[in-house]
């Protein structure tokens, strides 16, 4: 228990030897069957064997993380950290506090590979102290964990008890290298740096050495499995479901108040019954909220004339998300004005998405989406005067685009919706597209109430369209393809859903 934890922790204690004895009597035998071996597990295990064989002779620790205090004695949600869900098979809210270690089983010069250990807080019996004592991880307050069989026969890899984890990730530290993932808990990663040093380790270097495997654990997930590619595919079908359900809500929101905030809860509630939950915080932004890139604040009243932008994506149980953008009209048909810029949007995108395939570059396609954006600006006449369409996609002297179209067009996807996060320009922005890669493709257009170098009737309106695709032998999939993309396609989805 944390000390902010202790200083509000006010719950009452067994008292007496007496209730004790009490409170462990009289349950009932724990079943003695085991969970099989998942399939994340077994991904996860070839995944180690490529991190072991590039780390010869290291010891590796990844931390899950453990839990956050929200308030007083009240916890987050957790969720373990991505390289840990990507090297064990864990996902939803497991295992707070567990780490991961790679244990060389030969010399540094050795070529013998590693013995995977996760050492975690197990199943503690019904006659400790945890079981009624301890509100914040004992049995009684917040149920079962597994055991060290149950997590053996889980994953696949040798289960341990936490206590034991200082002298593991110390012994022999000055002999060999120890690497971990420091930004997964902060507090473990002091802890460690301590045991290490006095183990042997110089302190000089420790972050350096430690960075270094977060990247490369970071970039091992450039690349995704079948497995990992279907999982991204249920995320995307749980999502529409979602979304269907927001378009089933339209005709009555602007009577209800505090419209984007009836969205975001509706979203929410399939997001958390069709998979882990939300895998980002939602973006339901009506009127001239969509202009704000990172609209999360979802306080807006929703108007019967307004589009809403909702950018949203469910998180399976495995972690892996979706991220997908539509702008709705909530009248349930677009103004003239409304359908004019999100069909520049459309075309941008599908310029986008054509240039998906291997060997392009990643920010080929925001070149690709982003020429049609100018273009359309450019003939709209909002560029400056005498500023022509390579004027503007000059990135040295042009750039005015980017008034109204700021962001980025792609970002890896995948355990985060930001997926990658650590890897180098070289590795993400001017790589070579690799089959297996997974990206959004989400250009936009926003015309913030306030901007006098446009129309007045086009002020106000804001205008993304997102999908998910893998990169594919010959092209991509969107795994969002049978989403509807243009205006009389999202007309006709608006109809259909709500006639059901």
């Amino acid at each position: 228990m944390s000390e902010e934890q202790k200083q509000a922790d006010n719950r009452k204690r067994p008292t007496t030897d007496e209730f004790r004895a009490f409170v462990a009597q009289d349950w009932a035998p724990r079943s003695d069957g085991r969970p099989p071996l998942t399939e994340a597990a077994k991904r996860a295990a070839v995944r180690r064997a490529t991190i072991s064989a590039e780390h010869e002779g290291e010891r590796l620790v990844v931390p899950a993380g453990g839990l956050k205090v929200r308030s007083n004695d009240s916890d987050y949600v957790f969720r373990p950290h991505s390289a840990f869900a990507h090297l064990t098979g864990l996902g939803a809210d497991r295992e707070p506090d567990a780490v991961l270690v790679l244990e060389p089983l030969g010399g540094p010069d050795e070529q013998a590979g590693h013995e995977a250990s996760l050492y975690f807080r197990p199943l503690a019996s019904r006659d400790s102290n945890e079981f009624f004592d301890d509100p914040r991880y004992g049995e009684f307050w917040v149920g079962a964990r597994p055991s060290i069989e149950d997590i053996e026969s889980e994953l696949g890899l040798a289960g341990r008890h936490v206590d034991q984890l200082e002298d593991a990730v110390g012994k022999d530290a000055g002999q060999l290298t120890v690497r971990m993932v420091r930004d997964a808990d902060r507090a473990l990663t002091a802890q460690l740096d301590t045991v290490r040093v006095q183990g042997g380790a110089s302190e000089e270097g420790l972050v350096e050495t430690d960075d270094a495997l977060a990247h490369r654990l970071s970039t091992l997930r450039l690349v995704k499995d079948d497995w990992e590619i279907e999982q991204m595919q249920e995320a995307v079908d749980a999502t529409r479901v979602g979304f269907e359900a927001v378009i089933g809500e339209l005709p009555g929101l602007p009577e209800r108040g505090r419209g984007e905030r009836w969205v975001e809860g509706t979203f929410g509630l399939y997001a958390r019954h069709q998979g882990n939950g939300v895998g980002y915080d939602s973006i339901c932004a009506s009127g001239n909220h969509a202009n704000t890139l990172h609209w999360i604040k979802n306080t807006g009243d929703i108007n019967s004339g307004d589009l809403i932008l909702l950018d949203a994506g469910v998180e399976v149980d495995s972690l892996f998300t979706a991220d997908i953008t539509r702008t709705l009209p909530v009248s349930g048909t677009f103004t003239d004005t409304q359908r004019e810029i999100h069909e520049a949007v459309v075309a941008a995108q599908a310029a986008g998405i054509a240039a998906v395939k291997p060997g392009a570059k990643f920010s080929d396609v925001h070149a690709a989406a982003i020429r049609v954006i100018a273009e359309h600006l450019h003939a709209w006449g909002l560029l400056p005067e005498g500023i022509s369409v390579e004027d503007t996609l000059d990135k040295d002297h042009g750039q005015y685009h980017r008034r109204w179209m700021v962001h980025g067009t792609s970002h890896h996807l995948g355990l985060d919706v930001h997926d990658c996060a650590l890897a180098t320009r070289e590795e993400y922005m001017d790589a070579e597209l690799a089959p297996g890669m997974v990206l959004t493709v989400e250009p936009g257009l926003y015309f913030k109430a306030d901007d006098l170098k446009v129309p007045e009737r086009f002020r106000g309106i804001g205008v993304r369209l997102e999908d998910d695709v893998v990169v594919t032998q010959d092209g991509c999939r969107n795994l969002s393809g049978e989403w509807p993309h243009s205006a009389d396609e999202i007309e006709a989805w608006i109809k259909d859903v709500q006639a059901r």
